[in-house]
């Protein structure tokens, strides 16, 4: 049972990072007071971008490339059409923001791998979403017990280790960075879902779209930036299928180091009259730990009949996060 232990505190530990790490005063953005130009702050995106690929060994490397590329280019020649490049790039965010799934409900059986530092494991599960309700993923040991569940909804989240009987239940209200920094349910649901999210509202917007740059890069890609606060996120879509092929978070702490969350999407199946990528690569490096998972669709389901809240026996004590923090912390 102890790699069992191990998934259970890394996986954990991998919920936080979405919730907690990448909102805080330590997680992900940027320092205020900062005012660089478009270029260049997808110029230091893309340097950061790749620094992190030499670990990950993802394709953001290539990311990072396409974006020093596009720079250069961009130097050596006058841009007189700027207004007509503005209206172009307002008109691809739209394609992107309606090449969305349409359905309510996405359904699958899962591979869900969790990895930090040198341990590693593999399990069985599923995946249940509701759109603008809940995201819920259930972890199977030996392919049919539950050893544990993430559940998030617009009001909370809700991480449960079923092994230790243990569980967290996180109101959005109570925490302060969380509020700050406009990453909700909804940014989590957008990650999921391989869509753009404007922070702070539901949905986007017409006039949140001026907020986001766009700019070519190589071969079929465009990159996608935009700055709200301490917050800096980048995207990667496909200039032909305004997919949306990557997202990335990014903050730089000259204190106290470094902080990428990172998401990738790739084997894109169709759904319907849109695709959904069936494989996700997620990755979040923190100056003393990295932790990644890799979530596969078996299948895209819609199955609606399942009750779209957890309740627990009395048998689960609740715990604090720096209870789950410092059981990762001694793996």
């Amino acid at each position: 049972m102890k790699p069992l232990r191990f998934f259970t505190a890394a996986l954990l530990m991998a919920a936080l990072v979405l919730v907690s790490s990448c909102a805080s005063h330590r997680g992900l953005g940027r320092q205020s007071g900062q005012s660089k130009s478009v270029k260049e702050t997808v110029q230091n995106a893309g340097e950061k971008v790749k620094e992190t690929a030499k670990k990950t060994g993802r394709r953001v490397g290539r990311f990072a490339k396409s974006t020093r590329d596009r720079i250069t280019h961009r130097r050596t020649k006058a841009n007189p059409g700027a207004a007509a490049a503005d209206l172009q790039g307002k008109d691809f965010l739209q394609q992107v923001n309606e090449n969305v799934q349409p359905a309510r409900f996405i359904t699958s059986k899962i591979k869900f791998s969790v990895e930090s530092g040198s341990r590693q494991m593999t399990l069985t599960g599923n995946l249940k979403m509701k759109r603008d309700d809940v995201i819920r993923l259930q972890l199977m040991a030996f392919g049919f017990v539950e050893a544990a569940r993430l559940e998030f909804t617009p009001e909370y989240v809700l991480i449960i280790d079923r092994i230790n009987k243990v569980y967290l239940k996180v109101p959005y209200a109570h925490l302060d960075f969380m509020r700050n920094s406009g990453i909700d349910f909804y940014v989590l649901q957008s990650l999921f879902w391989n869509e753009l999210f404007q922070p702070g509202s539901s949905k986007m917007t017409e006039a949140g779209m001026d907020k986001y740059q766009t700019e070519p890069g190589v071969d079929d890609d465009m990159v996608i930036a935009m700055e709200n606060g301490k917050m800096s996120y980048r995207w990667l879509a496909s200039r032909q299928t305004a997919r949306v092929k990557m997202a990335n978070i990014m903050y730089n702490d000259h204190f106290r180091g470094n902080y990428q969350l990172n998401w990738d999407y790739e084997d894109f199946k169709r759904q319907g009259k849109t695709m959904f990528p069936m494989k996700h690569n997620v990755s979040f490096r923190m100056p003393e730990k990295e932790v990644k998972f890799e979530m596969v669709l078996n299948y895209m389901g819609a199955e609606d009949n399942w009750e779209t809240r957890t309740t627990l026996s009395g048998k689960y004590r609740q715990v604090e996060i720096e209870e789950i923090l410092r059981r990762f912390m001694s793996l």
